[in-house]
Parts: C-alpha cells; sequence; structure tokens
C-alpha cells in the first residue's frame, strides 16, 4: 500500500513540475516579447 501511494505522490509530483515549468517558460517568453515590442514602439516614436 506504501509503495502504490509513493508511486502516486510521485506521479503527480512530476505532472506538477512539468506544469510549473511549462508556467515558468510562457511568463519568460511573453516579458522577453513585450520588452522587445515596447522598445519597437519607442524606437518608432522617436523617429517620428
Amino acid at each position: 500500500m506504501a509503495v502504490s501511494f509513493l508511486n502516486s505522490f510521485l506521479s503527480y509530483l512530476v505532472v506538477l513540475v512539468v506544469i510549473a515549468v511549462v508556467g515558468a517558460v510562457a511568463i519568460t517568453l511573453g516579458i522577453t516579447l513585450r520588452k522587445k515590442k515596447n522598445a519597437a514602439e519607442e524606437k518608432k516614436q522617436t523617429e517620428e
């Protein structure tokens, strides 16, 4: 019974880690893309 519980716990832990990593990558990518867009918009405004 303890082995079954441990196996289930580790399975959910792996799923949690995968979800956290995907979320972290998405947030980092979003911040990076937004900074690039802001820089491009700022450059465009200064040229006008």
